[in-house]
Order: C-alpha cells, then sequence, then structure tokens
C-alpha cells in the first residue's frame, strides 16, 4: 500500500478538533426509527461527510468497514468525496472505530483509514456483562496488538479508550493506561452511560495531565443527564484538545454532544481560540441540512435554530420590533440563522428547497411537490443572471408554476407569534479579530452543504 503524503505527523492541530461522529454514534439514534428511516444511505453519509468538511471538521469518525459489506462500501465512498475536497478544503482524517480485534484492525487499514479508534470497556460492569474478561487479560492483548499496529503503521494515528471510564475507577483505569501511552497519540475517555458531571470531568482530566502530561485526550460525552454540552464546555476549558460531536447532539439513547451547541457556547464566552478553522456561519445551514435527513426541523432544545428568533408573548414582540437585543441577548446571525445564509443557488437539495418554502416563507407542500419544485429551480437558476435573486426565482415557481399558497392561519393566531430572520445584531455583537478570521462562509461553500 503506498504510503499517504497527508500524514498526521504533518499536521498542526488546532486548540480544539472536532471529531465528528454523526456517521457512527450518530446512526444509533432512536430518532431514525421513530422516522421509520432506521439508517443512512450511501448518499446520506456522502451529503453528510462533505457538509462537515466544508465546516471544516479535520476528523470524521467511521464505523470498521468489518460491521457489513455496506459500511466498507460507504467508507469507500466517503472516503472518494474527501479526495474531492482536498484541494479544496485541505485534508480531513478518516478514523475508525474498531475494536481490539485483529480482524477490525485490517478492514480499516484495507479500507484506507487514516486512523484507528480503539476502545474496550474497562468498567466492572462491561467486564461482568460484556466480554467477561479481566484487566490482566484486556492489558495484553491491547498491549500486544497495538504494538504490532505501531510497528507495521506508524502512520496511523491511534486512540484508546477505556469505554466506560467514567464508572472505571482511576487505579483501574491508569493500570491500562500505563501499558498503552507509549502506542498511542490519544487517550479516550468516554462517558459511554452519561453519568459524568462538570465537577467530575475537571478532576478526570486533572488526573489524567498528572500522570501523562504529554498525551492529548479525547472527551465523548453522553446526555443521559442532560450533561453532555456541560461537561464538554468543561473538558475544552481545561485543556482537552479532542472532542467528540454529532450534528443536533443525536446519537445512542439521549445522544451525545452537539456540535454547534459546543461551538456557539465557546463563541459566547470570547474562546475564540477554539474556533479556529471552522466555518460557524454554516451552523444553521447544516444543522437544517441534517434535520432533513431525519425528517424533522432543527430541535428546539439546538441552541443555533429558527427557534432561537420565534416569539409568541405580545410584549416581547413589540420590544424586539424596538430593539431586538430586548429578549435576544446572542449574535445568532454568526451562526447563519438568517434567511441569507440557507443559500439558494443551483446544488440546493430538494430538502434545503423545501425546507425554506414550508418553514421559512410559510408556503403549502408536501416532499413529493418540494422535489419537483427542486428540479425546475435548478433548471432556471444555472441561467441566473447578475442581478436576479435565487430566491425570487424560486418563490416565482412555487407561486406561478406549482401554484402554492400560504399556509392558512386563523385570524386570531397571526399578530402572536414574530420570527426574526435578520441580521440586526450584527452591528452589536462584533467578533473579535481572531473569531472573525474562523467565521467567513462564502456563497460557494455554503452552498457545498446541499449538494
Amino acid at each position: 500500500m503506498a504510503v499517504n503524503p497527508f500524514q498526521f505527523k504533518h499536521y498542526r492541530p488546532r486548540p480544539l478538533e472536532i471529531i465528528d461522529t454523526t456517521l457512527r454514534e450518530g446512526s444509533q439514534s432512536s430518532l431514525l426509527h421513530d422516522h421509520y428511516k432506521y439508517f443512512f444511505n450511501q448518499n446520506d453519509k456522502v451529503e453528510i461527510a462533505r457538509a462537515l468538511i466544508v465546516y471544516g471538521v479535520k476528523f470524521i469518525e467511521l464505523f470498521a468497514p468489518i460491521v457489513s459489506p455496506q459500511e466498507r462500501d460507504d467508507f469507500a465512498a466517503i472516503k472518494a468525496v474527501r479526495d474531492e475536497l482536498i484541494m479544496q478544503k485541505g485534508y480531513t482524517f478518516l478514523l475508525a472505530h474498531v475494536r481490539c480485534h485483529p480482524d477490525d484492525v485490517a478492514s480499516a487499514i484495507e479500507a484506507g483509514a487514516d486512523g484507528l479508534n480503539f476502545y474496550i470497556g474497562l468498567s466492572e460492569t462491561s467486564r461482568m456483562y460484556n466480554h467477561g474478561r479481566d484487566l490482566d487479560e484486556l492489558t495484553r492483548r491491547a498491549k500486544v496488538l497495538l504494538e504490532e499496529v505501531r510497528r507495521h503503521h506508524p502512520e496511523l494515528i491511534l486512540r484508546f479508550s477505556g469505554e466506560d471510564a467514567f464508572r472505571t475507577p482511576e487505579p483501574h483505569l491508569f493500570r491500562v493506561y500505563d501499558e498503552i501511552v507509549p502506542f498511542v497519540d490519544r487517550l479516550g475517555t468516554p462517558d459511554t452511560v452519561g453519568v459524568a458531571t462538570p465537577t467530575g470531568v475537571v478532576q478526570r482530566i486533572k488526573a489524567l495531565r498528572e500522570r501523562y502530561p504529554t498525551m492529548n485526550f479525547e472527551g465523548h460525552f453522553h446526555d443521559d443527564r442532560g450533561f453532555a454540552l456541560f461537561n464538554a464546555l468543561e473538558a475544552v476549558k481545561n485543556g482537552m484538545r479532542y472532542i467528540n460531536t454529532t450534528l443536533l447532539g443525536v446519537g445512542e439513547r439521549s445522544g451525545i454532544t452537539s456540535m454547534t451547541a459546543l461551538f456557539f457556547n465557546l463563541y459566547i464566552d470570547k474562546a475564540y481560540d477554539h474556533l479556529e478553522g471552522y466555518n460557524l456561519r454554516g451552523s444553521y445551514p447544516i444543522n437544517v441540512m441534517f434535520a432533513s435527513k431525519l425528517k424533522k426541523l432543527v430541535p428546539s432544545k439546538e441552541p443555533v435554530s429558527l427557534t432561537n428568533r420565534t416569539h409568541t408573548a405580545g410584549v416581547h414582540q413589540k420590544a424586539l420590533l424596538n430593539h431586538a437585543a430586548t429578549y435576544e441577548a446572542f449574535p445568532l446571525d454568526q451562526f447563519g440563522v438568517s434567511e441569507s445564509e440557507v443559500l439558494l443557488g443551483p446544488l440546493s437539495g430538494w430538502n434545503i428547497v423545501h425546507y425554506f418554502l414550508k418553514e421559512i416563507k410559510g408556503y403549502n407542500l408536501d416532499e413529493g411537490t418540494a422535489r419537483q419544485i427542486a428540479a425546475v429551480f435548478k433548471e432556471r437558476v444555472y441561467n441566473i443572471g447578475p442581478n436576479d435573486s435565487p430566491t425570487e426565482i424560486l418563490i416565482d415557481i412555487a407561486e406561478n408554476q406549482f401554484g402554492l399558497s400560504h399556509i392558512s392561519v386563523p385570524e386570531r393566531f397571526k399578530d402572536n407569534i414574530l420570527q426574526r430572520l435578520d441580521a440586526d445584531q450584527e452591528a452589536e455583537s462584533t467578533p473579535s479579530p481572531k473569531a472573525e478570521i474562523a467565521e467567513p462562509y462564502g456563497r460557494e461553500a455554503a452552498v457545498s452543504l446541499k449538494r
């Protein structure tokens, strides 16, 4: 196998590196079953991977190809789209989530993975009811395998995680990690069942850094107690460079940390160094794209959502019309929550057309009609003139060719809801020079999200 010229040893990690696991952890979300979708197909995965790369994510975690023939083929398709974007967006590392098993390793190496994310359960519960091995045996097997992989494949990025780390006593964790640390680039600390607290996260990071001062650490926080975002924020603020996220925070059970929610809060807290290289204005468009894959709207609990610019109380509306900051404290326009950031163009998919017409413009249409409108729109928009508006073209098609009408709202409710999709706050929320570098989200890049 030829040596990949884009090796990790040549990469200078940013202060915060997202390891997005939407295509692995996110594939285990019950939301897929709730909407009778069950899995992301290959087209979904390619579009999600493309969107993540355009957004600025440099590490994407995937299932090991050994999981199924479909996962093997999907890995190849994602790798192909990654390769297409190298000249435009730089290199993105594809990481395979593997057991400490030679077959998992072989399948990932054959598929061309850039790194292997090893895991094995170390807590007493995992050892008793999952794999049945004691700590000595686990340590021996993992060490032999990692040592072999490191010797024969020095270019690979290697991470080892003791699954269920926050229910594993530190002496047990250290007993294994002490033997593993010479062979890996990162040590993971997954809160597999969502028991960690912010205080516990800080204490654990301190203990790990004292014992392994030159090692990088990776956090994976589940939301069973509603602490995933808080735990991730504390981890970042206490020096953890690598954080696992998914789009909209989806994942097994209650999910994990939302990527855009994490960035939004770091921005509010003025942690601008941690935003380096991420296209923050693409946050809302990428959330819209992913929500459409789940056949739902961006959820109201996601900070980067239209919900945060929706108001029903009359007194709020009156004040907002006078000055937006009265009931909107945060600069959502910096994260693309505006009509202008849901950019329409020849590469816009039907899902964006559907969302724009129905949720933003208030037209009454179904998915089938949205697909037809999108096809007509693509034909017309390729011939767009310099003074033409894609929005006006789309609305013309919707109204005059398909006869769409606006959703009927009973008269007594018409004045009860106000949705703001402007950028009035820009003058009030001037970002720091550092953040300004990180945020520009050009039209071409934003449109790429809808391919």
